[in-house]
């Protein structure tokens, strides 16, 4: 178990890392193409890699991050009853999006995101359809007390809010990778919202309240129990890749898409971190066979 940890923040803080890294390289170096010939034999082909596979290093790396984390919290049976609708309802959503518009109108992804499967969707975006889903829908369930208090209207709401969060997410990333000086993918028939069309939303709201409700019906039998303590990986994915959409955006002059993605993404974010279980549960280390039990308040008549 503990092995199982470093490894999931190892991939925790190289996803952040690959990110800020992706920013620099994004922002700063592009734009200015003498500060590449400034650099060292070393640093130049550290560049070219990272404009090369920068995008899919931070993918899998998040992706994995948050895998283990929910292997490690959740068992192995829930973390992959999230894990394979995500990805495979995603990629159906992306595969007909880019051969037919729907569900979220008519565009292309450019180079710079890895392989594309059928020539059409980079394999890593399903990948970032899972991360961000998994820790926006734990945040929506553990915020909303769904398995303490379960009912059809808790249920429900989460997987509204979980996807939400998901959504409001590209409220953010979408102008800003798909409009400035680096796309990684272009609207053929640009919308109303800053590029995009308002269909988008709805293909993205759709798609991740399919996806959290497949995982939520596997769920059903195997409820889950989050302390707040426990919830602070996802919260911290969920805002480290709302940060770098955010700095991208700002970068390219999209304000109101930030404000938009603060107001119905971030500030929910954090509330439902904040309103989940402030407590311990008993943790035992497959590891080492050690025990550690929380401390117990105890009431005397």
């Amino acid at each position: 178990m503990r092995q199982l940890v470093i490894a999931e923040r190892v991939c925790l803080i190289g996803h952040i890392v690959s990110m800020v890294f992706g920013l620099v390289g994004i922002l700063l170096v592009v734009p200015n193409a003498e500060i590449i010939m400034n650099l060292t034999e070393v640093g130049q082909t550290a560049m070219q890699w990272s404009m090369a596979g920068g995008g899919v290093v931070y993918m899998i790396l998040g992706a994995t991050a948050v895998f283990l984390y929910a292997y490690r919290t959740l068992g192995l049976g829930r973390a992959l009853a999230f894990m394979l609708p995500s990805v495979f309802i995603s990629l159906g959503s992306e595969l007909s999006g880019t051969s037919t518009g729907f569900p979220f109108g008519h565009y292309s992804y450019l180079s710079g995101l890895g392989y594309k499967i059928a020539g059409l969707v980079p394999f890593t975006i399903p990948l970032s359809w899972f991360y961000v889903g998994c820790v926006s829908y734990l945040l929506a369930r553990a915020g909303l007390e769904v398995d303490k208090k379960p009912s059809l209207w808790r249920h429900v709401g989460a997987i509204a809010l979980g996807a939400l969060l998901l959504t409001s997410w590209d409220f953010v990333l979408d102008p800003a990778m798909s409009q400035t000086s680096l796309p990684f993918w272009y609207w053929q028939q640009p919308g109303a919202f800053f590029g995009m069309p308002y269909q988008n939303f709805a293909g993205w709201m759709g798609t991740g309240s399919v996806f959290m409700t497949v995982a939520a019906l596997l769920w059903k039998n195997n409820p889950i129990k989050l302390e707040r303590s426990q919830l602070n990986l996802p919260l911290i994915v969920y805002l480290s890749n709302f940060g770098f959409a955010t700095v991208m955006s700002l970068a390219a002059g999209f304000s109101i898409p930030v404000l938009l993605g603060l107001l119905l993404g971030v500030a929910p974010a954090v509330a439902l971190w904040w309103q989940g279980t402030n407590g311990q549960a008993v943790a035992v280390d497959a590891g080492t066979g050690e025990i550690s039990v929380a401390k117990v308040k105890v009431a005397l008549k």
